[in-house]
């Protein structure tokens, strides 16, 4: 590790947490320069949601770059961008009834808020974004605007008029109060200090945030409520998109249709950097190259994005399979929770779900002993207190069994002490 420490800049993150040198993957395990193996419940911080090095995947990639197909090519035309365009029109767009342009920004999920931030202000002719409490973004200069943990703000010295209001997201203040009625409050008495918005932009299920879930009654009245005065809704489905919460978009389930949405992460399938921004038509006024980005033609990311299409959305059993197993995560860790009502409690949709601790130390000890026992698991939340699960969607049963059969044990180990201090 010592070439790292001595020429990586003080900034790597990851790093630290999981300090081994990495080889090799494939699915869901991990294989060191030792030659030992990690179970990933990582998964790229949710951008490896068909596994590492899906073979599927893997094997379209290899076979374009054996035939020098095109990989960078700005935003010019391409037989992989054409062969995605179609793909993601027949296996997502056109089977839920939506309408949309796609806009291919730089390769990653802040390039994509940026561009839906720069869009909203250019559509609505107004500057004002409403935010959410823990919501997380990016960490380019407006991206991060919006994003409301202090430890980036600092970090990215946000500038004074960014022109972003923050407001309680569902279930800040409490489960009796409702922040979407507080919100339309704030919207339509003229005299709360809140400039009419150009959008509001929101993610479904806080990733970094704590994994925070909405619900669909407040997804509708936030939607119903930028219908009513002519806000565009921009849903940042950067982490929770491409499957993660069960169906491809994690909004389906609220019944709403954002004007504006945001991919990336798994979007490509493979790992590889892939960003879009998905547009009502009649939203697109760009004009020529008025957004644009060197790397906005990522054409052998096109290539696997359209495996991964193809492999897994063309029907619903890909889905059912995700379904079933958030069931077996949901059925393993509530008996947790009830073992420690005190201490723990779970949050979550999908394969996207947290296990949440009252001490924050306890869950750093919990993932440092995964870490130690072969298990990849992040911490996340205002003050790292909730282990985020974020297996890998194409994860065997009986590694998924593996993994949470550990994440128990270890849990216990942690907090039964504790336990008995409190009984003594």
């Amino acid at each position: 590790m010592e070439i790292f420490k001595r020429l990586e800049s003080e900034v790597r993150g990851y790093i630290r947490a999981f300090p081994t040198i990495f080889t090799t993957a494939r699915g869901a395990q991990m294989t060191d320069e030792s030659g030992r193996h990690y179970l990933d419940f990582f998964a790229g911080a949710g951008t490896l949601n068909y596994g590492h090095n899906h073979p599927d995947l893997k094997a379209a990639a290899i076979e374009y770059l054996t035939h020098d197909g095109l990989v960078h090519g700005l935003d010019m035309a391409s037989t992989a961008k054409a062969a995605f365009l179609q793909a993601f029109d027949e296996c997502i767009l056109e089977p839920r009834g939506l309408r949309y342009k796609l806009q291919f920004t730089g390769p990653t999920g802040t390039n994509a808020m940026e561009a839906a931030i720069k869009l909203a202000r250019n559509v609505t002719g107004r500057t004002r974004i409403v935010a959410f409490t823990h919501g997380f973004h990016g960490m380019t200069q407006g991206a991060l605007a919006c994003t409301a943990n202090n430890k980036f703000r600092e970090a990215g010295g946000v500038p004074p008029g960014s022109h972003v209001t923050f407001m309680p997201f569902d279930g800040y203040l409490g489960s009796g109060i409702d922040t979407a009625k507080l919100l339309r409050q704030m919207i339509e008495d003229p005299s709360s200090g809140l400039d009419m918005p150009a959008a509001v932009l929101l993610e479904t299920v806080q990733g970094e945030g704590g994994v925070n879930v909405a619900s669909s009654e407040w997804l509708q009245a936030i939607a119903k409520l930028c219908r009513e005065h002519d806000i565009l809704l921009v849903v940042d489905d950067i982490q929770a998109g491409c499957g993660r919460t069960g169906s491809f978009f994690s909004f389906e389930r609220a019944g709403i249709v954002p004007d504006i949405i945001t991919l990336s992460k798994s979007l490509s399938g493979l790992g590889l950097p892939m960003a879009l921004v998905l547009l009502k038509p009649e939203l697109d006024i760009w004009k020529p190259s008025q957004h644009n980005g060197t790397f906005r033609g990522n054409n052998l990311a096109f290539v696997t994005a359209t495996a991964a299409l193809n492999t897994f959305w063309r029907d619903r059993r890909f889905q059912q399979a995700i379904e079933a197993k958030a069931r077996l995560v949901s059925s393993r860790l509530e008996p947790l929770v009830r073992e420690f009502p005190q201490k723990l409690s779970r949050r979550g949709v999908g394969l996207m779900q947290g296990l949440v601790f009252q001490d924050p130390r306890q869950a750093a000890q919990v993932a440092q002993a995964a870490f130690d026992e072969g298990l990849i698991i992040e911490g996340c939340g205002a003050f790292d207190e909730v282990l985020k699960l974020l297996p890998p969607l194409t994860i065997p049963l009986e590694e998924l069994e593996q993994g949470l059969k550990l994440l128990e044990t270890l849990t216990r180990r942690v907090l039964e002490p504790i336990k008995e201090e409190v009984s003594a």
